[in-house]
């Protein structure tokens, strides 16, 4: 599967991961939720809740391509969260991936997360779909297509997909660029950001 598929504007690229087979450390998933971020206002797709906004730094860099690279950060100081960058080289676009249905692996996806969850929650939020599935911060700038990889993506036939604003972000909340595949448990709530403006008052 060639990255030229993703070398495309971040909501096009997010449709076309969801429904796509992730492979980690010895757990395999599909992608059923996922979130497209732009990049900085200079760029094709300004987004000021995307951590390319203000320009890159020597972990986000990875952002601005080339595309099918994997970036990893930190959430809050404890989750590490994935995303598939996209667009062209040289022009920032990610999409997070926000939850995954085990299709392969599960013991080791359950022994991964805390005792007691059902199968539907191992990879649900981005959180714990790195968990699940081993994704590090280590992994950051990876090639997902290479199949050498720890961590690599291939792409599925585009399946139907429910939009609506991305989630806990405080800015640009508005946005329908949150992607998910209706009628799967493994999907995550809704939370709007407490710091976010009412509902539309933002972009």
């Amino acid at each position: 599967m060639s990255a030229e598929l993703l070398a495309v504007d971040p909501v096009t690229a997010a449709r076309r991961l969801l429904g796509a087979t992730l492979y980690g450390r010895d757990v395999v998933a599909t992608v059923v939720e996922v979130e497209a971020y732009g990049g900085p206002p200079s760029g094709p797709w300004p987004d000021a809740a995307a951590h390319s906004f203000r320009g890159p730094t020597p972990r986000s860099s990875v952002m601005f391509g080339p595309a099918g690279y994997l970036y990893t950060y930190r959430s809050h100081g404890i989750h590490v969260c994935a995303n598939v960058v996209c667009c062209t080289d040289g022009v920032a676009g990610a999409v997070l991936l926000r939850a995954a249905r085990i299709v392969g692996g599960d013991g080791v996806a359950a022994s991964r997360r805390r005792a007691g969850i059902t199968s539907a929650a191992y990879a649900r939020g981005p959180g714990n779909l790195c968990e699940a599935l081993g994704i590090t911060l280590a992994d950051n700038g990876i090639d997902l297509m290479d199949r050498r990889s720890p961590v690599r993506i291939e792409l599925n036939p585009p399946q139907e997909a429910s939009a609506g604003p991305r989630v806990g972000v405080s800015q640009a909340a508005d946005r329908p660029w949150r992607f998910w595949l209706p009628g799967t448990p493994e999907v995550s709530n809704y939370r709007r950001s407490p710091r976010a403006p009412a509902l539309g008052d933002s972009d």
